[in-house]
């Protein structure tokens, strides 16, 4: 995602982001508020979300992609394995892409690059 100077951007803590684009669409990149130890308690209440973006399926970078989807109904991108198991969870707005891919979400382009991550979800 190119980000331009009207786009607003927040760290939460370790790998998670959120993003606010200027027509006010908001997105949170690896969604880890709960119990992480670095997101300070102030940004814990999430509000409004439009979707999110995981980049992959270790509990620092997904523990709360679940909760959050359900509670907000925010849509999820990420990649295509992780989304069948987001699915199987009860996350009805998944949209799943692969190495490459780009997706268009409201007018936004997000494009998921190749890096070097194992997958570590825990069920």
């Amino acid at each position: 995602m190119q980000l331009d100077r009207d786009t607003a951007v927040t760290w939460m803590g370790h790998a998670t982001f959120k993003i606010v684009s200027p027509g006010g669409k908001t997105f949170i990149i690896d969604p880890w508020v709960e119990g992480n130890p670095t997101c300070p308690e102030g940004l814990k209440k999430v509000g409004r979300l439009d979707f999110m973006l995981v980049t992959h399926g270790h509990f620092d970078h997904i523990a709360d992609a679940i909760p959050l989807a359900k509670a907000t109904g925010a849509g999820v991108v990420c990649i295509f394995e992780t989304g069948v198991w987001l699915e199987s969870k009860g996350v009805s707005k998944v949209m799943g892409m692969n190495k490459g891919g780009t997706q268009e979400i409201d007018g936004i382009k997000v494009t998921m690059v190749s890096a070097d991550h194992s997958c570590g979800i825990r069920d």
